[in-house]
């Protein structure tokens, strides 16, 4: 089996750099026929390999669910996937096309290459590989793929509870992640939650002039500043009204072990282009990326931007803005925090409006199980080094789901590195994690068949 893995791979990269191709961009109705593409591809893939695939429309883009045969007394495991990506604007960033798969030094560049066409194909590529080999697998395989991950999955959501049988099974696994570092694999065991928001302060009904009028208004853009800088103080501690009351402490046992993890400030704020890091004051970098709730302003708009000067008072500024959250912290109840923070800070003169986007809770996976152990097992053989735990600053919305209403296990496996430029130009995939994500795939379902007594 591992030898034809390894036979098969020039085939293995070049059906990546196929899907690839297809600018599966969910969020641009643009392109609604390339997601449409891409999901056919994926189908088409599965298909070919004797799975039991089925493409089941949504109000937006298609599922695809598969499955191979069951397997009396085996475990049933579900592999969660996207076959959407991130728009690949500013497109003059790209050194080589975004939809035009070029590999450079050893790394596979275009968008949707990590998040999450090449995580989620590994999967995909072990089961096809051991089904045409004739083998029959040790456990029941399902896949599920869809097409709004990058959208915010609000179709899959409402669906969830009707393909729960349908769906049923042991655990999830989902590779849309990272390794903790360069030769340093990891298995995800925690995620932050999201809430996003956009806030639009209000003024005079039109832009006036700076020169007549200023002094004698209150500037709209000068109000937002003071509401977004209100949020949060020079110690990076959000100051909402309760919002910390759900946070709890970090066991000192598990922050002991992520102190042993060969983490650098210095190396990492040069491989994101700062001086110097900054956030919450009495925690490493770490734990503030992985357990510890942030805001975020994630753009502004107001006034002239265009070329040249226009002295004016503008009439609307808006901002977009964003929280992660840690688990128990409840999207809602940060919203009803949010508005009265805003009510009691908001300048005299203006008015505002805040328009509530989507919202996910956090959510934490257990460790301690023969899931996790089989993960540890698989990986340490495909990668060469044993894999550590660690907790992801990032959310996937649907994870906590999975558990509400499957309830089962999660693994979250990354084979991708933090520097692979996830939903920014020059996105990436390192080849040899690729084949590596392959062929740890492939023995994880061995191991999870077959645990130790």
């Amino acid at each position: 089996m591992l030898t034809d893995l390894h036979a098969e791979r020039p085939q293995h990269l070049e059906d990546l750099m196929q899907w690839l191709r297809i600018p599966s961009v969910s969020s641009d109705s643009r392109r609604k026929d390339d997601v449409q593409q891409a999901c056919q591809w994926i189908a088409t893939k599965l298909g070919s390999a004797g799975l039991k695939v089925d493409v089941m429309p949504t109000e937006g883009h298609p599922l695809v669910i598969a499955e191979t045969p069951p397997v009396d007394g085996g475990p049933v495991v579900l592999v969660y996937g996207h076959y959407d990506v991130q728009p690949a604007e500013p497109l003059d960033h790209w050194i080589s096309g975004p939809f035009d798969p070029t590999v450079r030094d050893g790394d596979l560049f275009a968008r949707g290459a990590t998040d999450d066409k090449g995580q989620v194909l590994t999967h995909v590529q072990s089961v096809c590989q051991w089904m045409s080999a004739g083998n029959p697998l040790p456990l029941q395989i399902k896949f599920l793929i869809e097409g709004e991950e990058e959208v915010g999955s609000a179709n899959l959501e409402r669906l969830l509870p009707e393909l729960s049988d349908r769906l049923a099974c042991d655990c999830v696994v989902i590779s849309d992640s990272s390794q903790y570092g360069d030769g340093q694999p990891a298995i995800t065991y925690g995620l932050r939650g999201i809430a996003t928001y956009e806030l639009t302060v209000s003024g005079p009904s039109q832009d006036l002039h700076s020169g007549s009028f200023g002094g004698a208004v209150m500037n709209p853009a000068i109000a937002l500043c003071h509401l977004l800088s209100s949020m949060v103080d020079s110690d990076g501690v959000i100051q909402l009204p309760g919002f910390y009351d759900d946070v709890e402490d970090l066991p000192e046992d598990q922050r002991d072990q992520w102190r042993q993890l060969p983490q650098s400030d210095e190396a990492f704020a040069k491989s994101v282009g700062v001086e110097q890091l900054f956030g919450e004051t009495g925690y490493t970098t770490d734990e503030r990326r992985w357990a510890r709730p942030t805001f975020d302003i994630n753009g502004l708009t107001s006034g002239h931007q265009g070329e040249g000067v226009k002295t004016i008072i503008p009439a609307l500024a808006s901002a977009k803005f964003s929280f992660r959250l840690v688990p128990h912290q409840d999207p809602e109840r940060l919203t009803n925090q949010l508005r009265e923070h805003l009510a009691a800070h908001v300048p005299v003169g203006v008015a505002w409006d805040l328009k509530v986007d989507h919202g996910a809770p956090g959510m934490l996976a257990r460790i301690d199980t023969p899931f996790a152990r089989a993960a540890e097992a698989a990986i340490e053989q495909a990668f060469g080094t044993r894999p550590v735990f660690i907790r992801e600053g990032g959310s996937i919305p649907i994870v906590t789901r999975f558990q509400e209403v499957l309830g089962c296990d999660c693994l979250l496996l990354g084979w991708g590195l933090s520097d692979d430029n996830a939903h920014s130009p020059n996105e990436k995939f390192r080849v040899q994690d690729y084949y590596r994500g392959i062929e740890a795939s492939a023995r994880l379902w061995n191991e999870i068949a077959n645990p130790p007594e």
